[in-house]
């Protein structure tokens, strides 16, 4: 069992998606999917060899990793799945249940592309399998939200084909061999030009950051996020922008190798703090639960890149806060979306007293937001106490000093909202109101995301420990 097998499972269980007639039985094929995606995944991690098809697609440290994020965040979602379309029993899920699999399939190439090309062709894939989800709930604002995240995700993506361009120019003005292979890029990266090398890292940062939802460049992600359903929200939130920080991570390996730290670190510590900035001036007195998660995963992506810039032991808690934010944006995003149908809106002007309507969805819902704000003893308290230590620790007093303000704004900002959507008064029920009680079938899932967020708070297994070490070790060059 190769690499291949996890882009061709997803692959052939949305093919089977497409195939099955029945609306009731065609949920069925996203937990099967991801338990089987997952079981891939968790052999190929376990085996320990690189798994190498012919330059192309590797299971590096760092590839390894991204994939048990990912599985575990789609399996999640995909029990989650079967209860919330059962429930929206209105809508025909052929589109959405085979575009989640063909997502999962494309960040499992993304995750595995060891090619400068096939890297750009499976994370345009991804928005291509996207976009149209976000069309679920057929409304003019869905609509709207489907070809904005189209049109700036395509922006984005074509910034990133102009920098793979510099990128590969950077080694014909150095009179080198043209190559995309990431391996030869960072053997002969000290070769490369520079000027055409900063162009291309500049601007592949934009492309890619794009997709990421970096500060400025976040402008799809309220729209997006706000009228995605839970499942899609989760899986945009944690496994495309982290696809798309691998794609990052590996133009880094690049910048290392050729010695281009210097130019390469203030520019990320700028972006994150910048993401950050964003997140806590636009959630003060957020009156949309789901575009607060939007401001929230700007947030986030902000964290992953300061971390990435300031490397060492910061890098190993980015990587580390890849997963916890993975995890943890599963539990927001369902358990708002199980709020969001109970109160037939998304605003704190209507969903007040959450947990008189909904209990245990709001009980998930506040303590969610305790983990994703770094709370202890959840597993983002770890990942950004780790990245506040080591800015502290290599003598970046200015930037840990920032990076602490702002999660301490954001905590507030976030916390105003959350709170005035699970306290008050449960207003009474109406005909707009939909009778949709805590289920089993949509809590449970929930549950689960939580209880992993936890225990990677209290525990962190020793080979996810050595996974995590080696992934660092690789971008940076380090043996």
């Amino acid at each position: 069992m190769g690499p291949v097998q996890c882009v061709l499972a997803p692959l052939g269980f949305a093919a089977i998606a497409l195939a099955v007639p029945s609306n009731r039985w065609r949920p069925a094929t996203l937990p099967l999917g991801a338990l089987c995606h997952l079981a891939i995944v968790i052999t190929v991690v376990a085996r320990g060899d690189d798994g190498s098809t012919g330059g192309w697609l590797l299971l590096d440290p760092l590839a390894k990793l991204v994939l048990l994020t990912v599985a575990l965040l789609f399996l999640c979602c995909a029990l989650y799945a079967p209860g919330y379309l059962r429930i929206r029993s209105d809508r025909p899920n052929r589109r959405l249940c085979a575009g989640l699999l063909l997502q999962v399939a494309m960040l499992s190439l993304v995750a595995m592309s060891h090619h400068l090309g096939l890297l750009w062709v499976a994370l345009e894939a991804t928005t291509l399998t996207s976009a149209p989800l976000l069309y679920f709930n057929h409304t003019p604002r869905a609509l709207e939200a489907a070809w904005k995240y189209l049109l700036i995700g395509s922006v984005g993506i074509a910034l990133a084909l102009l920098g793979s361009f510099f990128l590969a120019y950077s080694a014909l003005a150095a009179q080198l061999p043209s190559l995309l292979h990431f391996d030869e890029l960072v053997a002969m990266a000290p070769q490369l030009s520079k000027p055409w090398l900063h162009a291309a890292f500049v601007t592949l940062l934009v492309g890619y950051g794009t997709k990421m939802g970096l500060a400025p460049m976040h402008t799809w992600k309220p729209d997006a996020y706000g009228e995605a359903p839970g499942i899609l929200g989760a899986m945009l939130a944690g496994g495309v922008t982290t696809g798309a920080f691998v794609a990052l991570l590996r133009l880094l390996t690049i910048m290392h190798a050729a010695g281009e730290r210097a130019f390469v670190a203030p520019i990320l510590v700028f972006m994150g703090l910048l993401s950050m900035v964003f997140a806590a001036v636009f959630m003060v007195r957020q009156k949309d639960i789901k575009r607060m998660l939007a401001y929230s995963s700007v947030e986030h992506m902000g964290i992953l890149v300061l971390g990435a810039g300031l490397g060492g032991l910061a890098l190993f808690g980015a990587l580390y806060h890849m997963l916890n934010n993975a995890l943890t944006k599963g539990v927001m995003f369902l358990s708002v979306g199980n709020i969001h149908r109970a109160f037939n809106s998304k605003s704190t002007d209507v969903v007040t007293g959450a947990l008189g309507r909904v209990p245990a969805s709001a009980a998930l819902f506040l303590t969610g937001f305790l983990a994703i704000t770094g709370s202890p003893p959840f597993g983002p308290f770890v990942s950004e106490f780790t990245i506040a230590r080591a800015a502290f620790g290599s003598g970046q007093f200015v930037a840990g000093g920032f990076y602490l303000a702002l999660l301490m704004a954001v905590f507030l900002g976030m916390g105003s909202t959350v709170l005035s959507v699970v306290q008050g008064q449960t207003p009474p029920r109406d005909s707009a109101s939909p009778d949709h009680a805590d289920r089993p079938s949509l809590v449970l899932p929930i549950v689960l995301a939580l209880l992993l967020v936890l225990l990677l708070g209290v525990w962190l297994p020793g080979p996810l420990r050595e996974l995590l070490l080696a992934a660092a070790a690789q971008v940076e060059g380090r043996p």
